[in-house]
Protein backbone atom coordinates (compact mmCIF):
# COMPACT_ATOMS: atom_id res chain seq x y z
CA UNK A 1 0.00 0.00 0.00
CA UNK A 2 2.79 2.26 0.52
CA UNK A 3 3.16 3.00 -3.16
CA UNK A 4 -0.31 3.45 -4.06
CA UNK A 5 -0.19 6.55 -0.97
CA UNK A 6 2.47 8.16 -2.80
CA UNK A 7 2.53 11.83 -2.73
CA UNK A 8 -0.96 11.68 -2.45
CA UNK A 9 -2.60 14.60 -0.44
CA UNK A 10 -4.75 13.66 2.56
CA UNK A 11 -7.17 16.03 4.44
CA UNK A 12 -7.65 15.14 8.02
CA UNK A 13 -10.45 16.65 10.40
CA UNK A 14 -10.32 15.69 14.02
CA UNK A 15 -6.58 14.59 13.69
CA UNK A 16 -4.97 16.43 17.24
CA UNK A 17 -6.34 12.70 18.79
CA UNK A 18 -7.85 9.50 18.54
CA UNK A 19 -8.54 7.92 14.68
CA UNK A 20 -7.59 11.08 13.21
CA UNK A 21 -4.27 11.33 14.57
CA UNK A 22 -3.24 7.34 14.38
CA UNK A 23 -4.81 8.08 10.33
CA UNK A 24 -2.75 11.26 9.99
CA UNK A 25 0.31 8.71 11.23
CA UNK A 26 -0.90 5.94 9.22
CA UNK A 27 -1.14 8.18 6.21
CA UNK A 28 2.33 9.54 6.70
CA UNK A 29 4.11 5.78 7.16
CA UNK A 30 2.14 5.15 4.00
CA UNK A 31 3.61 7.84 2.11
CA UNK A 32 1.33 10.24 1.84
CA UNK A 33 1.45 14.64 2.79
CA UNK A 34 -1.00 15.08 5.27
CA UNK A 35 -2.98 18.27 6.68
CA UNK A 36 -3.95 18.31 9.86
CA UNK A 37 -6.65 19.73 10.81
CA UNK A 38 -8.40 20.03 14.66
CA UNK A 39 -10.39 22.87 16.36
CA UNK A 40 -7.09 22.78 18.92
CA UNK A 41 -4.22 24.20 17.34
CA UNK A 42 -1.69 23.05 19.75
CA UNK A 43 -2.61 19.18 19.69
CA UNK A 44 -2.76 19.10 15.82
CA UNK A 45 0.96 20.79 15.43
CA UNK A 46 1.86 18.18 18.01
CA UNK A 47 0.58 15.83 15.83
CA UNK A 48 2.03 17.25 12.62
CA UNK A 49 5.52 17.59 14.45
CA UNK A 50 5.35 13.53 15.18
CA UNK A 51 4.47 13.05 10.93
CA UNK A 52 7.65 15.22 10.70
CA UNK A 53 9.72 13.16 12.52
CA UNK A 54 8.96 10.35 10.17
CA UNK A 55 10.12 12.06 7.64
CA UNK A 56 6.86 12.50 5.99
CA UNK A 57 5.38 16.34 5.31
CA UNK A 58 2.34 17.87 7.48
CA UNK A 59 0.86 20.98 7.85
CA UNK A 60 -1.47 21.60 10.94
CA UNK A 61 -4.15 23.96 10.18
CA UNK A 62 -7.16 24.93 12.84
CA UNK A 63 -10.53 24.57 11.95
CA UNK A 64 -14.31 24.66 13.68
CA UNK A 65 -16.31 22.32 11.20
CA UNK A 66 -19.13 23.73 12.83
CA UNK A 67 -18.56 26.96 11.51
CA UNK A 68 -18.73 27.42 7.50
CA UNK A 69 -16.21 30.21 7.40
CA UNK A 70 -13.51 28.39 9.41
CA UNK A 71 -14.33 24.90 6.81
CA UNK A 72 -13.59 27.22 3.97
CA UNK A 73 -10.48 28.68 5.42
CA UNK A 74 -9.20 25.63 6.32
CA UNK A 75 -9.65 23.80 2.74
CA UNK A 76 -8.23 27.15 1.46
CA UNK A 77 -5.32 26.78 3.28
CA UNK A 78 -4.90 23.20 2.79
CA UNK A 79 -4.80 23.71 -1.35
CA UNK A 80 -2.26 26.82 -0.75
CA UNK A 81 -0.18 23.84 1.10
CA UNK A 82 0.11 20.87 -1.54
CA UNK A 83 -2.20 22.79 -4.28
CA UNK A 84 -4.74 19.77 -4.36
CA UNK A 85 -6.51 17.37 -2.28
CA UNK A 86 -6.53 13.66 -3.38
CA UNK A 87 -8.33 12.29 -0.01
CA UNK A 88 -9.98 13.49 3.02
CA UNK A 89 -10.99 11.79 6.18
CA UNK A 90 -13.85 13.62 8.02
CA UNK A 91 -13.33 12.71 11.37
CA UNK A 92 -13.50 15.44 13.41
CA UNK A 93 -16.76 14.66 16.11
CA UNK A 94 -18.30 15.20 19.84
CA UNK A 95 -19.36 12.45 21.91
CA UNK A 96 -22.44 14.95 23.79
CA UNK A 97 -24.09 13.66 26.96
CA UNK A 98 -24.78 10.18 28.02
CA UNK A 99 -28.73 10.34 28.93
CA UNK A 100 -32.00 9.26 27.90
CA UNK A 101 -34.19 11.82 25.20
CA UNK A 102 -36.28 13.47 27.17
CA UNK A 103 -32.74 14.13 29.32
CA UNK A 104 -31.06 16.12 26.10
CA UNK A 105 -31.22 19.94 26.23
CA UNK A 106 -32.01 22.05 22.90
CA UNK A 107 -28.31 23.04 23.67
CA UNK A 108 -27.22 19.71 23.82
CA UNK A 109 -28.70 18.67 20.49
CA UNK A 110 -27.76 21.62 18.88
CA UNK A 111 -24.42 21.82 19.29
CA UNK A 112 -24.23 17.71 18.74
CA UNK A 113 -25.87 18.25 15.47
CA UNK A 114 -23.38 21.34 14.27
CA UNK A 115 -20.47 19.38 14.97
CA UNK A 116 -21.31 15.83 13.68
CA UNK A 117 -24.18 16.46 10.82
CA UNK A 118 -23.52 19.41 9.73
CA UNK A 119 -19.07 19.43 10.17
CA UNK A 120 -19.54 16.71 7.85
CA UNK A 121 -21.37 18.40 5.45
CA UNK A 122 -19.52 21.48 5.08
CA UNK A 123 -16.33 19.31 4.61
CA UNK A 124 -17.33 17.34 2.43
CA UNK A 125 -19.08 20.18 0.14
CA UNK A 126 -15.78 21.78 0.49
CA UNK A 127 -13.61 18.80 -0.73
CA UNK A 128 -16.00 17.75 -3.06
CA UNK A 129 -15.77 21.30 -4.79
CA UNK A 130 -11.94 20.83 -4.43
CA UNK A 131 -11.92 17.22 -6.13
CA UNK A 132 -14.61 18.62 -9.37
CA UNK A 133 -11.65 21.11 -10.34
CA UNK A 134 -8.97 18.97 -10.21
CA UNK A 135 -7.25 16.26 -12.16
CA UNK A 136 -8.39 12.63 -11.41
CA UNK A 137 -5.63 11.11 -10.05
CA UNK A 138 -4.59 7.24 -10.83
CA UNK A 139 -6.89 5.33 -8.02
CA UNK A 140 -9.19 8.35 -7.63
CA UNK A 141 -10.18 10.72 -4.89
CA UNK A 142 -11.86 9.38 -1.88
CA UNK A 143 -13.38 10.62 0.99
CA UNK A 144 -13.93 8.98 4.44
CA UNK A 145 -16.07 10.06 7.09
CA UNK A 146 -16.47 8.73 10.65
CA UNK A 147 -19.58 7.42 11.41
CA UNK A 148 -20.46 5.03 14.26
CA UNK A 149 -22.28 1.30 15.10
CA UNK A 150 -24.68 4.45 16.43
CA UNK A 151 -25.44 5.31 12.94
CA UNK A 152 -26.69 1.70 11.89
CA UNK A 153 -28.75 1.13 15.00
CA UNK A 154 -30.78 2.44 18.09
CA UNK A 155 -28.52 4.17 20.83
CA UNK A 156 -31.12 4.67 23.38
CA UNK A 157 -28.50 6.81 26.05
CA UNK A 158 -26.90 8.57 22.73
CA UNK A 159 -29.79 9.56 21.04
CA UNK A 160 -28.70 13.11 19.68
CA UNK A 161 -25.21 11.38 18.86
CA UNK A 162 -27.03 8.48 17.23
CA UNK A 163 -28.93 10.70 15.26
CA UNK A 164 -26.12 12.75 14.30
CA UNK A 165 -24.00 9.50 13.09
CA UNK A 166 -27.16 8.22 11.06
CA UNK A 167 -27.07 11.54 8.93
CA UNK A 168 -23.09 11.01 8.58
CA UNK A 169 -24.24 7.52 6.96
CA UNK A 170 -27.31 8.84 4.94
CA UNK A 171 -24.97 11.82 3.33
CA UNK A 172 -22.04 9.09 2.59
CA UNK A 173 -24.54 6.90 0.58
CA UNK A 174 -26.28 9.62 -1.22
CA UNK A 175 -22.53 11.48 -2.12
CA UNK A 176 -21.12 8.27 -3.29
CA UNK A 177 -24.40 7.81 -5.40
CA UNK A 178 -23.98 11.50 -6.97
CA UNK A 179 -19.67 11.62 -7.51
CA UNK A 180 -18.78 7.67 -8.54
CA UNK A 181 -19.02 8.39 -11.74
CA UNK A 182 -16.99 11.68 -11.48
CA UNK A 183 -13.93 9.95 -10.04
CA UNK A 184 -14.89 10.16 -6.08
CA UNK A 185 -15.30 7.50 -3.68
CA UNK A 186 -17.24 8.42 -0.70
CA UNK A 187 -17.52 5.52 2.67
CA UNK A 188 -17.63 5.88 6.37
CA UNK A 189 -16.30 3.83 8.52
CA UNK A 190 -18.72 2.63 11.75
CA UNK A 191 -16.64 2.15 14.88
CA UNK A 192 -17.57 0.43 18.05
CA UNK A 193 -16.17 0.91 21.13
CA UNK A 194 -12.63 2.19 21.45
CA UNK A 195 -10.90 4.20 24.14
CA UNK A 196 -10.10 7.43 22.86
CA UNK A 197 -10.70 11.16 24.87
CA UNK A 198 -13.99 11.18 22.56
CA UNK A 199 -14.86 8.20 24.10
CA UNK A 200 -14.04 8.28 27.83
CA UNK A 201 -17.95 8.58 29.00
CA UNK A 202 -18.60 5.52 27.42
CA UNK A 203 -15.42 3.59 29.91
CA UNK A 204 -16.40 5.85 33.28
CA UNK A 205 -17.34 2.76 35.24
CA UNK A 206 -16.40 -0.99 35.07
CA UNK A 207 -19.81 -1.97 34.84
CA UNK A 208 -20.26 0.14 31.74
CA UNK A 209 -17.23 -1.61 30.33
CA UNK A 210 -18.26 -4.72 31.04
CA UNK A 211 -21.52 -4.56 29.86
CA UNK A 212 -19.92 -2.92 26.66
CA UNK A 213 -17.19 -5.64 25.91
CA UNK A 214 -20.02 -8.68 26.51
CA UNK A 215 -21.74 -7.06 23.12
CA UNK A 216 -19.00 -7.78 21.04
CA UNK A 217 -18.31 -10.95 19.38
CA UNK A 218 -14.18 -10.47 20.28
CA UNK A 219 -13.11 -10.49 23.61
CA UNK A 220 -11.46 -6.90 23.69
CA UNK A 221 -12.03 -3.24 22.52
CA UNK A 222 -10.53 -2.16 19.75
CA UNK A 223 -7.56 0.89 19.28
CA UNK A 224 -7.38 4.16 17.04
CA UNK A 225 -4.34 2.38 14.74
CA UNK A 226 -7.03 -0.72 13.93
CA UNK A 227 -9.51 2.08 12.99
CA UNK A 228 -7.08 4.09 11.29
CA UNK A 229 -5.89 0.95 8.80
CA UNK A 230 -9.64 0.58 7.36
CA UNK A 231 -9.53 4.78 6.45
CA UNK A 232 -6.44 4.21 4.80
CA UNK A 233 -7.33 0.62 3.05
CA UNK A 234 -10.33 2.72 2.24
CA UNK A 235 -8.45 5.85 0.68
CA UNK A 236 -6.34 3.63 -0.90
CA UNK A 237 -6.40 2.00 -4.91
CA UNK A 238 -6.94 -1.35 -3.06
CA UNK A 239 -10.66 -0.30 -2.43
CA UNK A 240 -11.32 0.63 -5.68
CA UNK A 241 -14.30 -1.04 -5.97
CA UNK A 242 -16.12 -0.13 -2.98
CA UNK A 243 -17.78 3.09 -2.20
CA UNK A 244 -21.36 4.32 -0.35
CA UNK A 245 -20.36 1.86 2.11
CA UNK A 246 -20.57 2.49 6.14
CA UNK A 247 -18.13 -0.32 7.49
CA UNK A 248 -18.30 -1.73 10.55
CA UNK A 249 -14.95 -1.90 12.83
CA UNK A 250 -16.46 -3.16 15.77
CA UNK A 251 -15.20 -6.22 17.08
CA UNK A 252 -18.54 -8.19 16.26
CA UNK A 253 -20.79 -5.65 18.41
CA UNK A 254 -23.49 -5.62 15.69
CA UNK A 255 -22.86 -9.39 14.30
Amino acid sequence: MTAQMQDKTVVITGAGSGFGKASALLFARQGAKVIVGDLNLDTAQATADEIRALGASAKALQVDVAQEASVESFFAGAIDTYGRIDCAFNNAGILGPVKEMHEVTLDEYERIMAVNSRGVWLCMRAEIRAMLAQQVPQGGHSIVNTASVAGLVASAMLPAYGASKHAVVGMTRSAARSYGRRGIRINAVCPGPVETPLAGPLFASDKRRDMLLERQALDHFGTPEEVAEMVVWLSSPAASLVTGTPMRVDAGALT
